[in-house]
Order: C-alpha cells, then sequence, then structure tokens
C-alpha cells in the first residue's frame, strides 16, 4: 500500500492550517513496515518537521500535491480536502481525515461516491464504550488550552476584557467560569481552570458525564442541563465555554443570543462548538484570532480548528492515535482491518458508491450498511 500525505492549506475564511497528519516518527513505523509514504514537499513545515525529518524516516518527498493524492492508495489528512483538492482524489481510493461529510460541501460527497472512495471520519471513528480515539486528543489539547485564551481574553487591553485574573487572590474571588459539555473537552478544560483555582461550573444532560466529572475533578460544581439552569449560570458567568458536539453533525444552538445579553460586560465566551456550526446563537466564524469580536459587550471567540495553533503538539498526538489504524489497513487491507476493528468500521462514511452514515441522507447509489458491504465482498 502506498499512504500519501498532503499538506494541508487554508480553510474556511483563512484559517491557516499547521498540522500535519503524520509526524515523521509515525511515518518511520509504516515504512519499517514495507509501506511506502509520500510526503508532499513542506507539509510538515507548519509544525517544524523538515522535508528531510522525512526523507530520513523512509518517505519519499514528492514536489506536487497532486503526485500526494494520485499516486497514493490512501490518502491522510487533517482537514476534508478544500475544492481545488478534488480532482485529485481518484476512483478507489482511500481518504482518511476529519471529514465531517454532513456539513462539507455536497460536491464534494458526490464525487467520492461517484469515484467510489472508501471515506473514513476520524471524527467517526469510535470504540464500544462510546469514546472517540482520534477526536479525543485533540479535544485535549483544546481543553488544556482554553485557560490561556479565556485569561488573555479577560484582560482589560484585549477586546474589553473584564480585567480580572482568572484565580482571583487573596481577598479577591476568582473568575466564574461556566463549561457547557462535560466530554473529553469539557473536563480537561474543567482540569486546567480549577487548577488555576477558577469557580468552575460543568453543565450536561447525561448525568453519569457529571459524575465522572466531580469525579475526576473536585470541587466542580455539575449542574444537569436545562435552558433555565443554562440562563442562570450565564448571567453571572465571567467565562462561558460551549464544548458541546454531536459527531459527523451539526451542533445544536443551547446558548441563545438573549442569555448572551445577560452576561456581564467584558465576560467571555469561548464557542469550541464553531467547527460545526457553533452551540452560542450570536457566534459567528472568526477565522483567526485577529476576527474575535466583541457583541452586545460580550468577547466572542469561535476559532475553529483551534489543536492548529500548537501545530506540533497536535501532529504528534494524531499521529500516535492514528497509527494503529493505518498500520492495520496497509497490512491486511480494509476489509479484514475493519471486520476486526469496530471502531474503524464505525468511522466509515462511503463504500463502493453507498453512503454508510444515515445522516448524510440519499446519495450515490443509497444507503447501505458497512456491514452489508461486507458480506457481499
Amino acid at each position: 500500500m502506498i499512504i500519501g500525505i498532503p499538506k494541508e492549506i487554508a480553510v474556511r475564511g483563512g484559517l491557516e492550517e499547521k498540522r500535519v497528519s503524520l509526524s515523521p516518527p509515525a511515518v518511520r513505523e509504516l515504512t519499517s513496515q514495507g509501506v511506502q509514504v509520500l510526503v508532499e514537499k513542506g507539509a510538515g513545515e507548519g509544525a517544524h518537521f523538515s522535508d528531510d525529518n522525512y526523507r530520513e524516516a523512509g518517505a519519499v518527498v514528492v514536489y506536487s500535491k497532486e503526485e500526494a493524492y494520485r499516486r497514493a492508495d490512501l490518502v491522510v489528512k487533517v482537514q476534508v480536502p478544500l475544492e481545488e483538492e478534488w480532482d485529485y482524489l481518484r476512483e478507489d481510493q482511500i481518504l482518511f481525515a476529519f471529514l465531517i461529510l454532513g456539513l462539507s460541501p455536497r460536491p464534494l460527497l458526490d464525487l467520492i461516491l461517484d469515484r467510489n472512495i472508501l471515506s473514513i471520519g476520524m471524527e467517526l471513528v469510535q470504540r464500544e464504550d462510546a469514546s472517540h480515539p482520534l477526536q479525543r486528543p485533540m479535544s485535549k489539547i483544546a481543553g488544556k488550552m482554553a485557560p490561556q485564551i479565556a485569561g488573555r481574553l479577560l484582560q482589560g487591553n484585549i477586546k474589553g476584557g473584564r480585567g480580572i485574573l482568572l484565580g482571583g487572590i487573596e481577598g479577591i474571588p476568582p473568575a466564574e467560569v461556566v463549561i457547557l459539555g462535560g466530554g473529553t473537552l469539557g473536563s480537561c478544560a474543567a482540569l486546567s481552570f480549577k487548577g488555576l483555582g477558577c469557580s468552575v461550573y460543568v453543565v450536561d444532560k447525561d448525568l453519569r458525564q457529571l459524575e465522572k466529572v466531580s469525579q475526576e475533578v473536585p470541587g466542580t460544581i455539575t449542574v444537569s442541563y436545562n435552558q433555565r439552569n443554562l440562563a442562570k449560570l450565564a448571567s453571572f458567568a465571567d467565562v462561558l465555554m460551549a464544548a458541546v458536539q454531536v459527531p459527523g453533525e451539526r451542533t445544536p444552538v443551547l446558548v441563545t443570543r438573549e442569555m448572551v445579553k445577560t452576561m456581564r460586560r467584558g465576560s467571555v465566551i469561548i464557542d469550541f462548538s464553531i467547527d460545526q456550526g457553533g452551540a452560542v446563537e450570536t457566534s459567528r466564524l472568526t477565522p483567526t484570532e485577529d476576527f474575535i469580536f466583541n457583541l452586545d459587550g460580550v468577547i466572542h471567540f469561535a476559532v475553529p480548528n483551534l489543536p492548529s495553533l500548537v501545530p506540533r503538539t497536535s501532529s504528534h498526538a494524531l499521529s500516535n492515535a492514528v497509527l494503529p489504524y493505518l498500520l492495520a489497513l496497509a497490512e491486511e487491507g480494509w476489509q479484514k482491518a475493519v471486520s476486526h476493528m469496530p471502531e474503524l468500521r464505525r468511522g466509515i462514511c462511503t463504500c463502493r458508491g453507498y453512503v454508510t452514515r444515515q445522516h448524510l441522507g440519499v446519495a450515490g447509489k443509497g444507503y447501505q450498511s458497512v456491514e452489508t458491504l461486507l458480506e457481499e465482498c
């Protein structure tokens, strides 16, 4: 099998994606098993991996994006291919990336189906315990970054922040932080904020998730989700963070504009759900930090793909998570790999011209389950 690693390019209004799907150490693991890896020139430069680093790991550095795509049996990326890359996708190829095809342009889905491409969404790979092993490291990184972002935006010299210190000091209370969503991202953010001395509230509709947060982050106040509870918390929050996600689909809007209007002047909203539409009604995509905006007196941070701000760490983390699946696909072929790796099978979006996830609607040859398609192979 030949694996291609194209260089990521700017997406959605100018965000520069600096991550790379595979680090040189991960490439070395693949090439040591006889897998040929093609890396587009400069693919790792955003994460400070040089072309020589990849050559030393056994990869072949190619000089065009087209070659990285067309020669590859399996293309592994971070982001969904952009329109200028679509023509490079070829018949019967495997595409492995954070695809979110339910929100991607419909012509891309039609092309993938027309060319019988096996597409695997990293965001949909899911274990029996409902965890997402490829999304999880990115969520952890975003959660750990949350206090860095919030602390800076609360400064009085940034977009009119409240001018308060997250952790407070003797005689002065700490910031009130409300986190909507108690999953991986939310719990990591809670732990990070709590470590700084903040008052932290985590809101979730899943009581088991709240119990887990209470155990992992002692001292966190957990609140069962309903609109009334959320409105009350928003009214006194210094930081309101949305960490809600529906894998592969648009995030529901949970924080209304009316709630935002009740928030303190100079408080901060961080909408980590913006990648999938946003959980805050007043959020709008801010491709870079230059576009952070103040609306109704509240600072909004809605920068997508936040882990790309720490691309070296993120690229290593993603590589570590995705490597076992790539080794299985390369060594066994996709049919055998997905047969004994059910979490990988759950990530399949399209196969042999069929959609295999019902949320993608009617397209191509229609809907067919992966299990049925495997039986037909």
